[in-house]
């Protein structure tokens, strides 16, 4: 399901609204009855006077003014899946979710800042194919090859350093589990954009990308941190309770490493990622360098507007309203469904 005009859901405030203002003229009707008399006798005077319908009134209006809303909004459902073809490459994005990725050395934290940075680019794409990968200690996957952006999205903002069980950083192993991420025997362009501060734990990451080079696979590599450096918060409860420490008891100091991370960027270029519009441009004129290859992708199609459904009953609720009057229904009134007095 889509919703084509998602800026009139704030119209559903108006809902609210409305039961504020039937609340005050019902308090504002007691408070004048009170005035005018004896409640008991003002009663008598209007013996048919329901205390039932105008709560069902209410409820019609409410009802109504959803459906209309909901209407404005356009609910749009696919009714089938279709394969079609599209133009463009596959992308892996591995990102570092190590307990250095913590540090606040740039605002909100290096791990938010990549997150940004990888939300920033799915949304400058157009028609390609992306993947995440998750890594620390080890490699995890976090979702597989993708035409769906909006779920690649949600998985993103999930990401998070108790994801991955072994801390540290193990370049090596983000890259080779993003190469088996890519069909070998697909013709389609293949590229990794690595995101990390480059505090690389492990070795053979320099043997890793040769080898995703030789299978034809392009990264690109973007770092996030400075060179000076930040400390590694421990939160519990949002709040900072202690600094990562060393097995000296020292507080742990994690600076970007910028050297290791452009010697990784084989067939492709290194960035830094403190400036996101300069990211995105780089990204941008690095892909337009890279073949498109036509491809098909299995995605829901046909969607078809649903408003006049939503709209056609709120007018009937709306007409039908006109016609509920506020004193009590003579059927109903004999079976006294609600203890109402005669």
């Amino acid at each position: 399901m889509e919703l084509d005009e998602k800026k009139y859901l704030y119209l559903l405030l108006l809902l609210p609204i409305v039961v504020c203002i039937f609340l005050f003229n019902m308090y504002w009707k007691r408070k004048k009855q009170r005035e005018f008399g004896d409640l008991d006798m003002v009663k008598k005077l209007s013996p048919d006077r329901s205390v039932f319908k105008p709560v069902l009134k209410l409820s019609v209006l409410l009802l109504a003014l959803a459906c209309l809303i909901i209407g404005l909004v356009n609910p749009k459902i696919g009714t089938k899946m279709e394969t079609v073809k599209r133009e463009g490459i596959d992308i892996v994005f591995a990102v570092d979710v190590s307990k250095s990725m913590l540090a606040e050395d740039v605002a909100p934290s290096r791990l938010e800042k990549s997150k940004q940075l990888v939300s920033q680019i799915i949304n400058s794409l157009g028609s390609d194919r992306i993947g995440i990968v998750a890594y620390a200690g080890s490699a995890f996957p976090v979702l597989p090859i993708t035409s769906d952006y909006s779920v690649a999205k949600m998985f993103l903002q999930s990401m998070n350093p108790d994801m991955v069980s072994s801390q540290g950083t193990s370049l090596d192993e983000a890259i080779r589990l993003s190469a088996k991420y890519f069909d070998e025997k697909s013709k389609t362009s293949k590229l990794i954009i690595l995101i990390s501060d480059g505090e690389d734990h492990s070795e053979g990451a320099s043997a890793a990308a040769e080898e995703a080079s030789k299978l034809g696979i392009k990264i690109i590599t973007i770092g996030v941190g400075t060179e000076r450096g930040g400390t590694i918060p421990l939160r519990e409860n949002g709040i900072v309770k202690n600094y990562q420490k060393d097995q000296n008891g020292q507080t742990v100091i994690t600076k970007l490493n910028q050297e290791g991370l452009k010697t990784l960027a084989t067939k492709g270029k290194y960035v830094y990622g403190g400036n996101t519009k300069e990211v995105l441009e780089f990204i941008k004129n690095e892909l337009n360098k890279i073949q498109k290859t036509e491809f098909e992708s299995t995605q829901m199609a046909d969607f078809q507007s649903q408003f006049q459904w939503f709209i056609g009953f709120g007018f009937l609720l709306l007409f039908a309203d006109i016609f509920l009057l506020e004193r009590k229904t003579n059927w109903i009134k004999e079976l006294n469904l609600f203890n109402e007095k005669k």
